[in-house]
């Protein structure tokens, strides 16, 4: 700090940041926003310690990007945007950073809370009158742990760190921080690093009885089967359920998955079709998954036991949940996989039985993989099919793949199995459009690696695209996005059909989920951020397109590939 330069609470609010791990903030400002942004430029000028500040066009895209970077390095960014209409637009990132137990630590400035310039920060601009609600937090306080009001420069620090101890506990998910202009141009107070007792609690382990229990169950079952959907967030818990599994030939169905928790070439992956394989079990463990399969339509057999193990087993934000388990296992999922595994050591198991049942797995898991019979199809038409097929033939080992295709999502990982942790992941949220915003994220997490976005028309529209290919390429973070455009949204066509097969909208197709005339989608990307855009209707054009958009993304540039999917109708 320059001799006799003031240090304001602005100042001592980007120290915290900084000394707290937060290395990215990505930024919606508004006219809350001068004494940060005066901060920032000071820092940055005289060389200080400061995040690096991305500014995104649209709030949708700073948050999903922000849980991008957190799926793959478990740490969170900061996602700044503008008091209350900001808060607004991040509103269904926010749900799905919620579900997906995402840290992220979010700030929104404030309308100030004086207007005759009685203090510095008072209003000056009349929108700041329009902006002025009576409980801002209220917007997102179902969908934080943590929701706090800055309100003095004087103990700021020890508020942000406070906020990012309880986004980094389990059940892990974003917080929220406010302040008006005045707090944040008030002096401030240096705390220094950050003091002992911030830190998150040690991950949480199975009782012993608790452990002893499930162990004997697993040992005695005939067919086990682990269902999972989010293990794979720590990628170290793989490994100890392969260990598991090969042990006892346990097989494994995820469902629907999040991120990669099991090699899907492996003989015990049983794919995603959970109903199939609760029928062949005796004993059932969930690890990691909110809803493993849907009671209404799936019952759990009877005579066949469940266990739990999750750092949050019962669920406790959703009103309405249950599932039979015998043992609902509150642990962290990595330290109860451990302990599985050690105690198993010291047991003996049955080798023939384990011998015979991998024999059964490796006969069910080719039933329970089996993918559709297209041999009547046109080649010259693209399906779903061959659209990831030829998505295969340009991804390796190491490809980051983040599935956004809704109703293709189950077909997307028959054919695009990952065998290595943290090449796959998926939104545990229900509000769409992540796709776009993650893949810069993930991008900025690896930047080593390469990155492929698979989306439907329907979502690429909810990612915002012209914000996220802007933002794209000027942090130089360019990643593929394969858009399945069948001419509009599935899901409610499915949704209807299913609940009246037999009704008017069925019969006539009237759905008002169609997307005519069509558009191209691909040149948006080219317009807002220079992407290499190519749209295809065969599979020749779609395999040259890939190989092209490849190439492009190796050069420094974003690529979008829309292809035409056999069936949608009015294609460009």
């Amino acid at each position: 700090m320059a001799e006799g330069e003031r240090y304001t609470a602005a100042d001592a609010f980007t120290d915290a940041l900084v000394r707290g791990g937060i290395e990215h903030i990505f930024l919606n400002s508004g006219t809350d926003y001068p004494a940060l942004i005066e901060t920032w430029a000071k820092y940055r000028d005289q060389g200080r310690g400061l995040p690096q500040i991305l500014t995104c066009p649209h709030e949708n895209v700073a948050m999903s990007a922000a849980q991008g970077y957190a799926q793959l390095t478990g740490r969170p960014a900061g996602v700044f945007v503008h008091v209350d209409v900001g808060t607004l637009n991040i509103g269904g990132a926010l749900a799905n950073a919620f579900r997906g137990r995402i840290p992220v630590l979010v700030f929104a400035g404030m309308s100030p809370y004086t207007m005759e310039g009685e203090l510095e920060g008072s209003r000056d601009n009349m929108i700041q009158f329009i902006q002025n609600v009576t409980d801002q937090g209220a917007i997102v306080r179902e969908y934080v742990k943590h929701c706090v009001e800055l309100r003095s420069g004087a103990n700021i620090q020890q508020a942000v760190y406070r906020a990012l101890q309880l986004a980094r506990t389990d059940v892990k998910g974003p917080v929220y921080l406010m302040a008006a202009r005045e707090v944040l141009e008030q002096p401030g107070r240096d705390i220094g690093e950050v003091p002992v007792g911030w830190a998150p609690p040690a991950p949480l382990a199975v009782e012993r009885g608790a452990l002893g229990r499930l162990i004997d169950a697993l040992l005695s079952a005939n067919d086990p089967i682990v269902v999972t959907s989010s293990l794979g967030r720590q990628e170290e818990s793989v490994g100890e359920l392969i260990r598991l599994c090969e042990r006892l030939a346990v097989g494994v169905v995820e469902a629907p998955p999040s991120y990669m928790n099991f090699p899907g070439g492996h003989a015990l992956h049983l794919g995603n079709d959970v109903p199939a394989a609760l029928r062949r079990s005796d004993l059932v463990l969930v690890i990691d998954s909110d809803v493993p399969w849907l009671p209404a339509l799936t019952k759990f057999p009877e005579g066949s036991r469940l266990f739990w193990i999750d750092a949050d087993p019962v669920k406790d934000t959703i009103p309405l949940w249950n599932y039979p388990a015998e043992m609902f296992i509150r642990a962290d999922s990595l330290t109860a996989l451990r302990q599985i595994n050690e105690a198993l050591a010291a047991r003996e198991c049955d080798g023939e039985a384990v011998a015979a049942r991998m024999g059964r797995w490796r006969e069910r898991r080719a039933a329970l993989r089996a993918l559709p019979d297209e041999s009547a199809i046109p080649e010259d038409r693209i399906t779903p099919q061959r659209l990831l097929a030829a998505v295969g033939e340009i991804a390796d080992e190491d490809t980051i793949i983040l599935n956004e295709t809704i109703t293709n999502t189950a077909l997307a990982e028959s054919l695009l199995p990952r065998s290595r942790p943290g090449t796959r992941f998926h939104s545990e949220g229900s509000s769409l459009g992540w796709h776009g915003g993650a893949a810069i994220g993930a991008k900025l997490a690896r930047p080593d690696r390469e990155v492929i976005a698979l989306t439907g028309d329907g979502t690429y529209m909810f990612s915002c695209p012209s914000a996220v290919y802007w933002t794209a390429r000027k942090y130089g973070t360019p990643f593929m996005t394969v858009v399945f455009d069948n001419g509009g949204w599935t899901a409610p066509k499915i949704a209807v059909a299913g609940a009246h097969p037999d009704g008017y909208a069925a019969r006539t197709q009237s759905f008002w989920a169609e997307f005519a005339p069509a558009s191209r989608y691909e040149l948006i990307a080219e317009a807002a951020g220079g992407a290499y855009a190519a749209s295809a209707k065969t599979p020749d054009e779609l395999r040259r397109a890939l190989r092209e958009g490849r190439e492009a993304v190796k050069a420094g540039r974003c690529a979008v590939i829309n292809a035409a999917l056999c069936g949608s109708d009015d294609q460009p």
